[in-house]
């Protein structure tokens, strides 16, 4: 049953011809209204689909916006709450990339979506957590630069054994995925039954006592398919809220109740309506930056 607050959001949204794209970080209630929850990988072809609506709100952080501006130059992208940003995202400025390049000329450098507009625009090729490892089997090169998450280049650089895998920055992470750890594992004595589910970005240790490493996609995908009862998820705790909320039939438990992203809850209710209300706050990225972005998202989507 919505509340008036989302009864509104969604008048609004019709009266206005908007779009709401939300992450599935955000909170039950933002999801609820939305009219597409994904991943990153989900929401940037989300983004490129676009064709109809004049206005997007969109329930991530900053890099997730400015993609979807970097897709539809045509098109007003608001951020409800400016101050929604990645801090992995800003670990790897254009700069750094750039010095990289230079010591490793030969090699193709391959940026996580989670990066901002300028260092996107340094990159050959993007990769989300669920195609990464497509990503990186799809070029030629056997040196690969990747960044910034070293956690995910980690995954990849045991996926791909014929090349080589070179992070940066060094020790670019996830606050929130850093909070795993192996001690956490305590939960599979309560639930000997249950799959333990991690993201890549979680440590390396965590992801040897996964039972299957995914993106959130993937645990979408995989929980919606499996004829087990039990899951343990070891990602950010509102994808658990989606979990629960798609699959009633089924028990789907955080590892960790504390693994939060801060970030993603700036967004409420209230700065949705605002958005939607005064178009604000819109999220715009210079032209040559977005043009030499663009090459490298599109790049990732034939993929």
């Amino acid at each position: 049953m919505l509340n008036n607050l989302q009864k509104d959001i969604l008048k609004l949204k019709e009266d206005k011809n908007a779009i709401i794209l939300a992450h599935n970080y955000q909170t039950g209630d933002i999801q609820e209204i939305a009219d597409f929850i994904g991943d990153s990988l989900e929401l940037c072809i989300e983004a490129s689909q676009i064709t109809e609506s004049d206005l997007v709100v969109f329930c991530g952080v900053d890099f997730m916006a400015e993609t979807a501006a970097i897709l539809n130059p045509d098109k007003k992208i608001v951020l409800p709450d400016k101050k929604a940003e990645c801090p992995m995202a800003h670990m790897l400025p254009a700069e750094e990339i750039k010095k990289a390049r230079e010591r490793y000329p030969d090699a193709a450098v391959v940026l996580y979506i989670n990066t901002l507009a300028e260092a996107k625009a340094e990159a050959d090729i993007l990769c989300t957590s669920s195609n990464a490892v497509a990503v990186v089997e799809s070029l030629k090169e056997d040196q690969i630069l990747f960044g910034p998450d070293m956690n995910l280049a980690s995954y990849v650089s045991g996926q791909v054994v014929d090349k080589e895998i070179i992070t940066i920055p060094e020790g670019g992470h996830c606050y929130v995925h850093k909070m795993f750890h192996k001690g956490d594992i305590i939960m599979r004595e309560k639930y000997p039954d249950a799959v333990l589910l991690v993201h890549p970005e979680c440590d390396v240790e965590m992801q040897a006592e996964a039972d299957e490493v995914l993106s959130t996609g993937g645990m979408i995908s995989y929980v919606a398919k499996s004829d087990l009862q039990t899951f343990i998820i070891g990602t950010e705790v509102d994808l658990v809220t989606r979990l629960r909320r798609e699959n009633p039939d089924k028990t789907i438990l955080p590892l960790l109740s504390e693994a939060i992203c801060e970030n993603m809850k700036l967004h409420t209710l209230d700065k949705v309506k605002n958005s939607l209300l005064n178009e604000e706050f819109v999220v715009a990225v210079d032209k040559e930056i977005a043009d030499k972005s663009r090459k490298a998202v599109e790049r990732m989507l034939e993929v």
